[in-house]
């Protein structure tokens, strides 16, 4: 029966070097084949990419496997949704038209099995972070996205995955530390901005967020959770939304456990 909402982020394919997100493409791949007969709704949280841009005839090199199984969940009925983060935030048109994926560029609040849910790629929310939030503005500019669109594919894109690059090992290979040790507490921006949203909206049950690279599963409130989806380089997590609980797992690699709990 199809009654479960399956939510995952931060994949970033396509980082560090193919021979190892190819890999992880294919696990994530075994894992949509795994929960396509229970889904009832797909969405992906941003960083599906580590860096995507649509040129007008061109989209990167690669993600065969990836893109062609969400298509076959589109065509099949089930709705699928994808979040821009801050690596794939180029998403343009291909997605709806190509692969009947909706792209949202903002946070929403969805309904289901009567609470609400929060969702957003998690980038520039909350206080702080004005570095990043001022190149933000340049790179959604239109000007900006019209000169790169100018330069020749492969140089754009290598240029793009060379910058990426760089940051990958500070970004991605953290060690699986506490939460307590990794985030903030209330200082974590995320959680600031939660409580911000949590004044205009009180009836929000759960704050969805990737981004943070982390798993996280935490009240926020006395009747509100927060939680961090983990990514899909070290944790393989999803958050899997049921009529009966909301449950963040992990789909292990073939050599781990079956299952894992947060």
């Amino acid at each position: 029966m199809a009654d479960r909402i399956y939510i995952a982020s931060d994949m970033h394919f396509g980082a560090s070097i193919r021979e190892h997100s190819l890999p992880r493409e294919k696990h994530f791949v075994a894992w949509l084949n795994s929960i396509q007969d229970h889904c009832q709704e797909l969405i992906l949280l941003g960083d599906v990419f580590d860096f995507w841009f649509e040129y007008k005839h061109v989209i990167p090199k690669g993600y065969v496997r990836l893109l062609g199984k969400l298509a076959d969940l589109a065509d099949s009925g089930i709705p699928v949704s994808i979040f821009t983060g801050n690596h794939d935030l180029w998403s343009k048109d291909y997605f709806p038209t190509e692969l009947g994926i909706a792209v949202h560029t903002k946070p929403a609040f969805r309904e289901w099995y009567g609470q609400t849910y929060y969702l957003a790629h998690g980038d520039g929310l909350g206080p702080g972070d004005h570095l990043y939030k001022a190149a933000k503005r340049v790179f959604t500019n239109r000007l900006a996205q019209w000169c790169f669109r100018w330069m020749h594919p492969d140089v754009g894109i290598g240029l793009a995955r060379m910058a990426s690059g760089m940051s990958n090992h500070h970004n991605y290979a953290q060690p699986r530390l506490s939460p307590k040790v990794d985030l903030y507490g209330e200082q974590e921006w995320l959680y600031i901005h939660s409580q911000q949203i949590l004044k205009d909206h009180p009836q929000t049950a759960f704050f969805v967020y990737g981004h943070r690279h982390v798993m996280l599963n935490e009240n926020l409130t006395d009747s509100c959770r927060l939680i961090m989806l983990g990514d899909w380089i070290q944790y393989h997590s999803y958050l899997e939304i049921t009529p009966n609980q909301t449950e963040l797992r992990t789909f292990p690699l073939p050599e781990q456990s079956s299952t894992s709990q947060l």
